[in-house]
């Protein structure tokens, strides 16, 4: 995985620009990549007060069945444009919030379920975010994540590897990351983890008990 070295607002400005792309792909990733049905399957277990992380358009709110409130947020105000519309279809009650997943503005234990899709690989700082979500998680709660990173095929991953640096100049995507490695190097205890697609997607459960 290669380092990040822009600054907090050229991030913020790549991912403005990719926004719209990334929306208007989702039959591709949600459909032929098989993300759809991985968000139904594992999202569909949050239950109580969730924190939706790195929220984008609200794309995961339809499956927070069992939520009894729902908090969406993002630091790309693109994003969190479309995410009101979706957040106006809800069955559930939706709040948006505009910030950064590296310091949240919540009290320590303040949601039942913590759930992020596809985002570890795009926010500015990784680690601090998932420390952020176990920060903000209850003790007995419970951390539900879709990620996705470098392939197991080898093939496939030294392609990612070498257009590593043009992925994160078009879509702030960290497409080589390893997904599991942050997690528990966050403090974040892996209760289960599944790999799809030559190993690029992860659906993982876990804690967020610290670990040893």
């Amino acid at each position: 995985m290669i380092n990040n070295n822009k600054s907090h607002k050229e991030w913020l400005e790549i991912h403005n620009r990719a926004a719209r792309d990334y929306i208007t792909s989702e039959w591709s990733r949600e459909v032929l990549f098989g993300v759809g049905n991985k968000r139904k399957r594992l999202f569909s277990r949050a239950t109580g007060n969730v924190l939706d992380m790195g929220c984008g358009y609200g794309i995961n709110f339809p499956h927070l069945i069992n939520a009894t409130h729902i908090t969406g947020i993002d630091f790309s105000p693109v994003m969190l444009e479309k995410a009101h519309e979706t957040a106006r279809r809800s069955k559930v009650p939706v709040e948006l919030r505009e910030g950064d997943a590296e310091a949240l503005d919540f009290a320590d234990n303040s949601f039942d379920t913590v759930i992020s899709s596809l985002s570890t690989c795009s926010f500015f700082n990784p680690l601090a975010a998932l420390q952020e979500m176990r920060r903000v998680c209850k003790s007995d709660g419970q951390i539900l994540l879709i990620e996705h990173g470098r392939s197991t095929w080898n093939l496939l991953g030294l392609y990612q590897d070498h257009h590593a640096h043009q992925m994160i100049e078009q879509g702030g995507c960290r497409w080589n990351q390893e997904p599991q490695e942050l997690i528990r190097e966050a403090g974040i205890k892996i209760i289960r983890a599944e790999r799809a697609l030559l190993g690029i997607f992860h659906t993982i459960t876990a804690s967020p008990e610290k670990i040893g």
